[in-house]
């Protein structure tokens, strides 16, 4: 009988995975999750959530421009079935404002604020350590060849999901 993985023991999982291919989707939930809450225990001392420091960056990146709600929505890392419940706590805690576009009334623009830039600012300091245990253990050319391959698998999923949308 084979020696169980260390996902299986982490899990106190007692019986093989399936395949190899779902011991790496479970292991790749898993550190997300891990990662997930390295990131909440930096931000969530400063009042929102991993979800909103997200939106935040968004918003800092997009610059004075500043960005519709559904281009937001869609540079999530997670999808996020309220942006605009995130947004409106956001609004109501002075880190975004959001107005209606001239052009299109329908379209609202949302803007990063001073004070939404100073807290990333502060975030940005200690980030670092939630970032950093994301590749925890791995040199730093293991680092890359990981990004490029949950690059593969993230294209190789869009293009099976787009696939099965057309159909």
């Amino acid at each position: 009988m084979p020696r169980p993985s260390s996902l299986q023991r982490e899990i106190r999982q007692t019986r093989p995975f399936r395949s190899a291919a779902e011991e790496a989707s479970l292991g790749i939930v898993r550190t997300a999750a891990l990662v997930r809450r390295a990131v909440a225990r930096v931000v969530e001392p400063s009042g929102i959530t991993p979800a909103q420091y997200n939106v935040l960056r968004i918003l800092r990146g997009a610059g004075r421009a500043g960005l519709p709600t559904l281009a937001v929505r869609d540079r999530l890392l997670e999808e996020a079935p309220g942006i605009t419940r995130l947004l409106d706590k956001l609004e109501i805690a002075g880190h975004v404002r959001r107005a209606r576009s001239t052009p299109d009334r329908r379209q609202v623009i949302c803007f990063i604020t001073p004070r939404g830039l100073g807290l990333l600012k502060k975030l940005d300091r200690v980030i670092v350590r939630a970032d950093e245990s994301g590749a925890a253990g791995l040199k730093p050319r293991e680092q890359r060849t990981l990004i490029a391959l949950l690059d593969r698998v993230r294209a190789a999923m869009r293009a099976t999901n787009s696939r099965t949308s057309s159909d």
